[in-house]
């Protein structure tokens, strides 16, 4: 090995030692990169924090600070080597002493830092002195934005009345500006536009009641809400929002009637329903607190009623009870109005009602005739001869000229010819003899109708009943078959009888029964009267014979206790049969048709015989 590579060597390692023996006095950690080198390498640079002011503007580089190595001797044998976002454009380094300057114009909102890497190496060698090491170049906000309002315009409601300090609503505004730094981002709230009524608090932008507002004074209200930033001072930034404030109603306002005094009329033809009049309350509030309930107070309660119609909130006056001019011509009503929903807060300010009074005149109309009834009710005895007087029907003219009426029958043909009406007075006669036991009541409808005005004409029924006179005797309710055996004994029970009467008794019915005059005397039987409107028949000798006498005739005499009383006779048919004690009714009743027949006894028996064999 020459002289001169020596020495080169040496002179190599000679530089080498000082720089991989001296400590790093950098107040940052730094990232090291690796070396050829075997031996690890301690780090020497040396820096204070860079910062670049944003928004400068020069026409030469503006200095940002200085990177040093504690291995300069200031002799220029090192040179700094800047990399890294930004290097060689926006920022650059002297190479000589490791100054930074920016040359562009800087902003934080749009990049807040910025990443570089140093190295300083042996110019002579070309060989590093440092290793590579990281550091950031941090961007200084200045104020530059606005305060921005982002959610505006704002929209709020709070009920009206509502006390001091009551929150509305709260406003939040931004600011681009470094919120770590300075006061570039430090917002104050104040009120532009809204003084008496409202207040906002200056940090939070929370909008407060100042005072009570009636919704019905004013219901909307336009705040202007204005954020300034660093804090209000000299040169700050600001921007407004708007906010518009409605109030919401409360029932603060009870209904007032708009007359004290309504004037209605109806007429008295006017059905029950119709409508009479309406009234209206008005209500400064609106929706729910202004929905009301109407009522009628005192006695036209039973003539007139009201009800709220819930669209318009007017009270409609209705008919209930038909009037009458004639009776009465004019009513004096009172009606009331009540809220429907009330708030007790505001009770103390007075009741949540109103009242007036309603004059109702009746209108006169040409009313149909009126009968004195509504129905009639009229008697007549059965029999009674053709032009009888059953009664009078009386219809008047209720309007002030009384004009006269003209009375006819209406429905069946059959009760004309019955009855009749005088068209001039009423009166009803009947036109031929009635029977009770055909029809005892009869239903007629008679109509009045004004003689002036046809058209006006009403109906009215009138019942008649038809009182029953004693015209029918007593008499038997049907055909007795009465047998008696021929060994029959005195005294003999053979047939028990009743009757009846078409008639009607007022007490009840009581019948009495009695042997006829013209048997009294040569009768084989006796009547035994019960007492209770039955009879009974016995015999009044023991023995009968058949071949003597065949059938008895017993008139038997019936009495009622009608006025005047009536009789009647009644014959009893008694067969005489073949028999002991019991009596063979079905072989009775043939002797008997066979006995009619002129057949006797033997010939009966050869006839039944021949009818069994053919059975």
């Amino acid at each position: 090995m020459n002289c001169s590579a020596l020495l080169s060597l040496i002179l190599m390692l000679v530089q080498l030692w000082p720089w991989s023996s001296s400590t790093q006095t950098h107040s940052t950690r730094n990232t090291d990169r690796s070396f050829t080198a075997v031996q690890r390498v301690k780090r020497s640079w040396v820096w204070e924090p860079l910062f670049a002011t944003e928004e400068q503007i020069s026409v030469v580089p503006v200095y940002v600070g200085q990177l040093k190595s504690d291995l300069d001797k200031q002799d220029g044998n090192l040179k700094y080597i800047l990399t890294g976002e930004g290097a060689g454009s926006i920022f650059i380094i002297d190479e000589n002493n490791g100054k930074i300057y920016v040359t562009q114009k800087l902003d934080r909102e749009k990049k807040a830092f910025y990443t570089l890497r140093a190295q300083a190496i042996n110019r002579s060698t070309q060989l590093p002195v440092e290793p590579e090491s990281e550091f950031i170049i941090k961007v200084r906000d200045v104020n530059d934005h606005e305060p921005q309002f982002l959610d505006g315009p704002y929209v709020a409601t709070v009920p009206e009345m509502s006390p001091e300090g009551t929150s509305v609503t709260q406003v939040t505004a931004t600011d681009g500006d470094d919120p770590s730094y300075g006061n570039s981002a430090r917002l104050l709230y104040s009120l532009i536009q809204g003084q008496p009524y409202f207040s906002v608090e200056p940090k939070t932008g929370v909008i407060r009641m100042a005072s009570q507002m009636d919704r019905e004074t004013k219901d909307q209200y336009l705040v202007i809400i204005q954020a300034k930033d660093m804090v209000g001072q000299a040169g700050a930034f600001s921007a407004t929002a708007t906010v518009t404030i409605n109030l919401s109603d409360i029932n603060d306002n009870p209904p007032k009637f708009q007359q004290r005094l309504y004037y209605m009329s109806v007429s008295e033809e006017a059905p029950v329903g119709t409508t009479v009049g309406k009234v209206f309350a008005e209500d400064s509030d609106i929706g729910e607190n202004a929905a009301m309930n109407y009522f009628i107070e005192g006695d036209s309660s039973d003539v007139f009623d009201i009800i709220t119609n819930n669209e318009t909130q007017e009270g409609i006056i209705l008919l209930k009870k038909r009037v009458d001019y004639e009776s009465k011509r004019r009513y004096s009503i009172r009606a009331k109005v009540v809220n429907r929903y009330i708030d007790d807060r505001f009770l103390k300010e007075g009741t949540f009602e109103d009242k007036t009074i309603v004059k109702i005149n009746v209108e006169d109309a040409d009313e149909p005739p009126v009968f004195t009834l509504e129905s009639y009710v009229m008697e007549i005895a059965e029999g009674a001869m053709s032009g009888s007087l059953v009664g009078i029907v009386t219809a008047r003219d209720p309007d002030d000229d009384d004009c006269p009426v003209r009375y006819s029958i209406v429905h069946g043909m059959h009760l004309k010819r019955l009855f009749s009406i005088n068209e001039h007075n009423g009166t009803i006669i009947t036109t031929k003899p009635l029977d009770r036991e055909i029809a005892s009541w009869h239903n007629i409808t008679v109509t009045a109708t004004e003689t002036r005005n046809p058209e006006k004409i009403t109906e009215a029924n009138v019942y008649i009943q038809v009182l029953d006179v004693n015209d029918h005797a007593p008499e038997f309710p049907k055909y007795y078959e009465t047998f008696v055996c021929e060994n029959a004994v005195s005294g003999q029970l053979i047939q028990s009888i009743s009757a009846v009467d078409q008639d009607d008794s007022a007490e009840g019915h009581h019948f009495y029964f009695s042997l006829a005059q013209e048997a009294t005397n040569n009768s084989h039987f006796t009547v035994k009267d019960n007492q209770d409107n039955t009879a009974g028949i016995f015999t009044a000798k023991s023995g009968f014979r058949r071949q003597e006498q065949f059938f008895f005739y017993l008139p038997i005499l019936i009495l009622d206790n009608g006025t005047p009383p009536l009789t009647s006779t009644n014959t009893l048919t008694i067969t005489v049969c073949d028999c002991d004690t019991e009596v063979n009714t079905f072989y009775c009743r043939y002797g008997a048709f066979m006995y009619a027949m002129g057949l006797s006894t033997e010939a009966l028996v050869a006839v039944l015989a021949c009818i069994l064999i053919l059975l």
